[in-house]
C-alpha cells in the first residue's frame, strides 16, 4: 500500500516524491523511460556530462527553491552567455550593447535606443499583435531580420507573424554590456551532472523504470491512495478531444577529437538556411578540460505520437483545447503537475516551486521547516 504513486521521474515527480517521503509517506515512482531525471538527464561520455535532451541551466531568484535544490548538489558558477551566428557574423545574446555595436556601430545606450525607435516607427507598430511586431518593437528591424526571424521559424515551424508576441518576451534586452542571459540571483550547473542530482533526490525511494502508467493501473496487486501524474494531459485521456501541439527536438551528438570545437557552450544559428537551431558543446557547462569534446546539433520539428514533446505551442487553438482537457482533469481526484500536465514551458525553478507547494498541500503539512534543513 503506497500513499502516493508518482508517474514520472522528472523534476516535478522527483521533488514531489522527496518532499512527501521526508514527511513519512510511502511512495512509488514510475517512469516509462529507462532512466530518471526526465529531460534533465545527463549521460557521461568521454568524461563529459552530456545534456541528452538539450541544455538545462538552473537559475532562480527564489531563495527557498535554491536552498532546497542545494541539498542534493553543489552548483558551479556557470553563467549562460550564448552567441548568435548569422552566416558567420557573431553577435552577443542576450541582446545588449555588444549586439547593438556589432549591428549598427553605436557606442551609447541612447544611440541604440534611438536606432530601435526609428525602426519601430518605420514599421508602423503601435500595439504589437504577433511575435514579429513584438520583436521589432523591442530590438528593431535589423536585429529581427538577422537574429530572430530565421531562428524562430526553425524553432516553431511557423512564420513569426503567426506566433503570439508572448514568446519573444522571454528574450532579455539590455542597454548595458552585461552578457548574462538570465536576471537571476542564483545560477549554475550541478557539479557531476543532473543525473547525480536526481539520484540523491530519489535516494531511499522506490523507483521502477521502463514502467508505463497504463500497466500499473491494470495491476490489481498494487494499491495506492493518491496519483501524481506528470505526463501529457491529452495522452492521459487517449487524445479523446484531439492532440495538443508540441515542437520536438532531434539531436545529432558527436564525439570530436579536439579539446575545443566552438569556444562556447551554446551557439545559435539564426539564418534559416542552416538546418539546425544551435550547437551545444557540453564540456563548457562545467569548464571541462578533457582532451576530446562532445557536441550536439539540435533540429526542431513538429511533434507526432511517439516523439518526446518539448515545447508546447501555446496559441489560442491549443490553449482552448488544453482548457477542455483541464476541465476533465479537475474531476479526477488526481494531482496533475509539471511541464507536460500543465502544458506550459516552465523554467526548472518554477517546476520545483510548484512541486514543493503541491506536495505540502497534498500531505496536509507545511513543508517550509524541512525544505532547507533535511
Amino acid at each position: 500500500m503506497y500513499d502516493f504513486l508518482i508517474v514520472g521521474a522528472g523534476l516535478y515527480g522527483a521533488v514531489f516524491a522527496r518532499c512527501v517521503t521526508d514527511l513519512g509517506k510511502k511512495v512509488l515512482v514510475i517512469d516509462r523511460r529507462d532512466h530518471i531525471g526526465g529531460n534533465c538527464y545527463t549521460e557521461r561520455i568521454e568524461g563529459i556530462n552530456v545534456h541528452k535532451y538539450g541544455p538545462h541551466i538552473f537559475h532562480t531568484n527564489d531563495e527557498e527553491v535554491w536552498r532546497f535544490i542545494n541539498r542534493f548538489a553543489v552548483f558551479n558558477r556557470y553563467t549562460n552567455s550564448p552567441v548568435a551566428n548569422y552566416k558567420g557574423e557573431l553577435y552577443s545574446l542576450p541582446f545588449n550593447m555588444y549586439t547593438f555595436n556589432r549591428m549598427w556601430g553605436v557606442v551609447t545606450p541612447d544611440e541604440a535606443r534611438a536606432r530601435i525607435e526609428e525602426q519601430r516607427f518605420s514599421a508602423g507598430i503601435t500595439e504589437p499583435s504577433d511575435l514579429e511586431q513584438q520583436a521589432i518593437s523591442l530590438v528593431g528591424t535589423d536585429i529581427y531580420e538577422k537574429l530572430i526571424k530565421g531562428y524562430t521559424r526553425k524553432q516553431w515551424g511557423r512564420p513569426c507573424n503567426e506566433l503570439p508576441p508572448s514568446i519573444i518576451k522571454r528574450l532579455p534586452v539590455r542597454f548595458t554590456f552585461d552578457n548574462n542571459y538570465f536576471n537571476a540571483l542564483y545560477q549554475g550547473i550541478p557539479v557531476g551532472g543532473y543525473t547525480e542530482l536526481f539520484e540523491k533526490l530519489l535516494s531511499g525511494i522506490e523507483v521502477r523504470l521502463g514502467t508505463d502508467y497504463k500497466d500499473v493501473r491494470a495491476n490489481e496487486d498494487l494499491s495506492y491512495s493518491k496519483v501524481v501524474y506528470t505526463g501529457a494531459l491529452d495522452e492521459f485521456y487517449g487524445y479523446s478531444l484531439g492532440h495538443l501541439q508540441y515542437r520536438t527536438v532531434r539531436f545529432e551528438t558527436e564525439v570530436l577529437d579536439t579539446p575545443n570545437f566552438q569556444g562556447n557552450a551554446v551557439i545559435n544559428y539564426t539564418d534559416e538556411q542552416t538546418p539546425y537551431t544551435r550547437i551545444i558543446e557540453h564540456k563548457f557547462f562545467e569548464f571541462g578540460t578533457q582532451e576530446k569534446t562532445v557536441i550536439s546539433k539540435e533540429y526542431s520539428t513538429e511533434w507526432k505520437e511517439g516523439d518526446e514533446p518539448f515545447y508546447p505551442v501555446n496559441d489560442d487553438r491549443n490553449n482552448a483545447l488544453y482548457e477542455r482537457y483541464r476541465s476533465l482533469a479537475d474531476k479526477e481526484g488526481i494531482i496533475f503537475g509539471g511541464r507536460l500536465a500543465d502544458y506550459k514551458y516552465y523554467d526548472m525553478d518554477v517546476t520545483i516551486r510548484n512541486a514543493l507547494d503541491k506536495a505540502s498541500y497534498a500531505a496536509g503539512e507545511d513543508l517550509k521547516w524541512n525544505r532547507a534543513e533535511k
